[in-house]
């Protein structure tokens, strides 16, 4: 624990204990969400990715870099933004349309497309919805604020729309601000919906990070 050759094997596991912990509270902080679009390595892959921005970290010693020193930096950011909770279905191989945020309110509108020629769908579903989360997540003290959208559900079916999710309150905590797309795929039977395959066709995306 003191011997001075093994300095640098102390200093590692100091940051790898942030950077787990930072995933852990990151998966927290979006709750619901995550639970309905994740895949079996997603603790792994965003561990991954957050040890990456802690090493953007340019103020801290070796043993206290840390994820929110590090995304005070553009390169940084750039590393976690686009980051999908659901490898196996990514924003960009599911939808096939331009997704923009308005980093005040929190607001993703995505422009005017057609479900059935420009989605990816899985077999069976009728359904799907959208939905927006506007997160306020500080990693320094733990504390963390998510604002929801209403989910607007559309049919798969011949038609554009064009949709604009609101959500319902700008968090005021002060941090790292994170946009996220939640997109669900359902069958409709007798009036009722369910998911299809436990969510596996499920998207959550990171789509911007202010």
């Amino acid at each position: 624990m003191n011997d001075p050759a093994f300095a640098r094997t102390r200093e590692n596991g100091m940051e790898f204990g942030s950077i787990t912990g930072s995933g852990k509270l990151l998966r927290t902080a979006l709750g619901p969400m995550v639970f309905r679009a994740k895949d079996s390595k997603l603790t792994s892959r965003l561990v991954k990715v957050l040890a990456q921005v802690k090493n953007m970290d340019t103020v801290s010693a070796r043993g206290s870099r840390n994820v929110a020193e590090g995304l005070s930096s553009s390169p940084a950011v750039a590393l976690l933004e686009g980051f999908d909770f659901n490898v196996k279905a990514s924003l960009g191989s599911i939808l096939n349309s331009i997704v923009t945020v308005d980093d005040a309110t929190g607001t993703i509108s995505i422009a005017e497309y057609n479900p059935l020629e420009q989605m990816r769908s899985p077999e069976g579903a009728t359904h799907f919805s959208l939905q927006a989360g506007f997160l306020k997540i500080d990693f320094a003290t733990g504390a963390y604020e998510l604002s929801l959208s209403p989910e607007d559900v559309f049919a798969l079916e011949n038609n554009t729309v064009t949709p604009e999710l609101i959500p319902a309150a700008v968090p005021t905590l002060a941090g790292t601000g994170m946009h996220l797309l939640l997109i669900e795929f359902f069958q409709e039977v007798n009036g009722s919906q369910y998911m299809l395959n436990n969510g596996a066709f499920n998207v959550l995306n990171l789509v911007k990070i202010s």
